[in-house]
């Protein structure tokens, strides 16, 4: 009885433990991408809607945060987007996979396309124009100081609760998240899926009827048809998570 009071006790620990990691797992997935897409995606890069200094500002400081070790500049990340609607699957597009046709050329070359506006952005080489800028906090965040300080924290939040081996295999997510997000729409939503409008002459598609996994980035067709649509969703059955969420924001009068 005692031994197997042990074991109830150690399983219930570990069940425990599991759900702390997966909630953990999840809440930064879907911290991020939410940070991802509304602020960098459809306000840094689109200018959708209006924020006030002091929102703007809190939004880039919870990017940071939530992206952690993978956060990504919002002027680099809007000025590469930009250049991606402008040349979307042509040789000029910085990640197409289109004309970057293996995986580890397209990540090499939006890194280098990347690691290229930030240091123009950091040197000054770049001027604010209309993205959001902090630079103290955009030094904070490229420092290699800061992002290996994230790993840190998420090697020992594993170290702590993880129960089983596989558990670890969602590190890398955890360093990369941002980066994988970018990556899967990008890839993914310019390769596989359906397409809405066949008239545009990209190769964009909409990866997933209902994009409950990207909150609506995965609408790609959609999205480089009506590029300044804040709602990416255009049929019945597609549904716009990051779309709903913005229509909250507007309704607390968090954005405008």
């Amino acid at each position: 009885m005692v031994l197997s009071g042990v074991f109830l006790t150690t399983d219930l620990v570990k069940d425990r433990f599991l759900m702390i990691i997966l909630i953990f797992f999840f809440s930064h997935w879907y911290l991020s991408l939410f940070f991802q897409t509304i602020f960098l995606h459809r306000y840094t890069s689109h200018k959708m809607f209006k924020m006030t200094p002091f929102w703007e500002k809190t939004f880039f400081l919870l990017t940071f945060i939530f992206q952690g070790s993978s956060f990504l500049h919002p002027g680099a990340y809007g000025i590469m987007h930009r250049n991606h609607h402008s040349y979307a699957d042509t040789p000029k597009d910085p990640h197409s996979p289109v004309h970057l046709t293996n995986i580890i050329s397209f990540n090499l070359a939006t890194v280098s396309e990347y690691r290229k506006l930030v240091n123009e952005f950091m040197i000054g080489e770049r001027t604010s124009g209309d993205v959001p800028r902090w630079y103290t906090l955009e030094k904070i965040g490229e420092s290699l100081f800061t992002r290996f300080g994230f790993i840190l924290l998420y090697v020992l939040f594993y170290l702590e609760f993880a129960t089983a081996t596989w558990q670890y295999a969602l590190l890398p997510f955890h360093v990369f998240m941002g980066s994988m997000h970018g990556f899967i729409v990008n890839w993914f939503g310019h390769k596989r899926g359906y397409r809405n409008f066949d008239d545009i002459k990209d190769n964009s598609k909409n990866t997933l009827p209902i994009d409950f996994l990207m909150m609506g980035e995965l609408y790609q067709n959609n999205h480089h048809k009506k590029p300044n649509n804040i709602n990416f969703a255009v049929r019945w059955f597609e549904l716009d998570f990051g779309y709903m969420i913005t229509s909250i924001l507007k309704k607390v009068k968090i954005i405008y």
